[in-house]
């Protein structure tokens, strides 16, 4: 099997201090864990940011502080949110975009999400595409429910997103698909052959998907924007200690762990790339 990538999600949309004292949320606290995980074998960084409440915002400005604060301390492939939260509005999604990280994350669908509606209308989908495509960014496809598939594969065949594919299982969120072996294996099926995915299990079972990705010759993303537990009862103090616990498991299990430039091979990255060139010509999300 070809290495295996771990990507770090530190913080998320969802997880507040009521839920964990130790998610970071400030630019420091969020770049400062990005690093630690690095260190640990984290070789892809999914990015949310949060305003000076703790709120979710898209502020570019925001974005270019973590961004540049991690980019000074290691090279981690930086995966940008276009979500932000349920409720974003779309030109500020798209405007993500125009920070051209090397990654960003495509929703392929709209779906009911806990007690609110995430929506991601076929055209908004299609825009955020050719977006991509403009800035070089590769799409981590996410998938939350199989139909997510098939609304992928239409724009792929519009000409708005290359292969390879990258696709990120999302399992276990209240509206999509239950975190269960079988939808797992189901997902993977689904998919061009050529593909590389990665899949989470929120909550309990994140482990669990884990290990099933490991085994299966998928990737794991890991993090406290999935899980603040590190076992039964016990809160995870660091992000780190998920990404030291997969390394442990994955070398037990026979894969070693891709730095990330061998990440950046097995994805197809362009190549890696430095946000701080592109402060000059951005706009910013006020």
């Amino acid at each position: 099997m070809e290495k295996l990538i771990i990507t770090v999600a530190p913080t998320g949309a969802q997880t507040t201090r009521e839920h964990t004292p130790y998610v970071p949320l400030s630019p420091k606290e969020i770049a400062d864990s990005v690093y630690e995980a690095w260190q640990a074998g984290a070789s892809i960084a999914h990015i949310h940011v949060r305003d000076e409440n703790g709120n979710n915002t898209l502020n570019l400005d925001t974005y270019i502080d973590v961004v540049n604060r991690i980019q000074d301390k290691c090279d981690i492939i930086i995966n940008l949110t276009t979500a932000g939260g349920v409720a974003m509005n779309d030109e500020d999604r798209l405007r993500v975009c125009e920070l051209g990280s090397e990654m960003a994350t495509f929703d392929a669908g709209s779906m009911n999400f806990g007690s609110d509606v995430f929506l991601n209308t076929p055209n908004f989908l299609e825009r955020l595409a050719i977006k991509m495509k403009e800035y070089q960014i590769k799409p981590e496809i996410e998938i939350f429910d199989v139909g997510m598939i098939e609304n992928t594969m239409r724009i792929v065949k519009k000409g708005l997103i290359d292969p390879p594919f990258h696709f990120q299982f999302v399992l276990g969120i209240h509206g999509g698909m239950p975190a269960t072996p079988k939808n797992l294996l189901y997902l993977t099926e689904n998919i061009p052959p050529s593909s590389t995915w990665s899949a989470i299990g929120a909550s309990k079972e994140q482990l669990a998907i884990n290990t099933m990705s490991i085994l299966l010759g998928g990737h794991v993303r890991v993090g406290m924007e999935d899980s603040v537990y590190y076992r039964r009862g016990e809160l995870a103090k660091t992000n780190a200690q998920f990404v030291e616990r997969i390394v442990d498991l994955s070398r037990t299990l026979g894969r070693e762990i891709a730095t990330p430039n061998e990440a950046r091979e097995i994805l197809g990255l362009v190549q890696s790339r430095n946000i701080k060139a592109l402060n000059n010509v951005t706009g910013v999300v006020k």
